[in-house]
């Protein structure tokens, strides 16, 4: 079976991770383990090497097919290294209701691809998948990610209070977006 590309546009695509992006993922999440580490800390600790990243990606491919989760590459089209990971998680199937987490490399950041990629996964979790609720979950901070958010269409619903405990921190209030379809 191909390739599937969720989405093509010059110059990113989106698709789901496959066994050969194991090296690129690896490099992804090392060079910017400064920038993932309190916000994606399990994704990062579990791809510090290219055979991490492939126990990873296995395991990605199997909540795929179970419709746990479905973690998507976006990556560079030029040179085909992964720039950053979109992943929609915590699926409620009877309230068809998912969350959407999202990380890009600092290099990446500031082109447009990440606003882009959650607004086309967004309707493609709607078409495909019959979700009508999504939900991002940001801190206040994280000025970049609540603008992807607002400009995807998502709207700020509310404070959850103490809602995640980065490493080594105390729990953080996160801040509440949603998509209703």
């Amino acid at each position: 079976m191909g390739k599937i590309i969720i989405m093509e546009i010059e110059p990113f695509t989106l698709d789901p991770l496959q066994q050969e992006d194991a090296a690129s993922l690896s490099l992804l999440m090392v060079s910017n383990a400064e920038r993932f580490e309190r916000f994606f800390p399990r994704t990062l600790a579990q791809n510090t090497s290219t055979s991490d990243s492939l126990t990873f990606i296995q395991t990605k491919k199997v909540e795929a097919r179970t419709k746990k989760e479905f973690t998507f590459a976006l990556r560079d089209s030029g040179n085909n290294t992964i720039a950053g990971l979109v992943i929609i998680k915590e699926l409620n199937w009877t309230k068809k209701q998912g969350e959407l987490a999202y990380c890009i490399g600092q290099r990446y950041e500031g082109r447009g691809w990440m606003t882009q990629a959650v607004g086309r996964l967004s309707r493609l979790a709607v078409s495909e998948w019959g979700l009508k609720t999504l939900q991002i979950i940001v801190h206040a901070e994280n000025v970049a990610s609540i603008a992807v958010a607002k400009k995807s269409g998502y709207r700020w619903q509310r404070t959850l209070h103490k809602a995640y405990t980065p490493p080594k921190e105390r729990a953080l209030d996160m801040e509440l977006y949603e998509l209703h379809i």
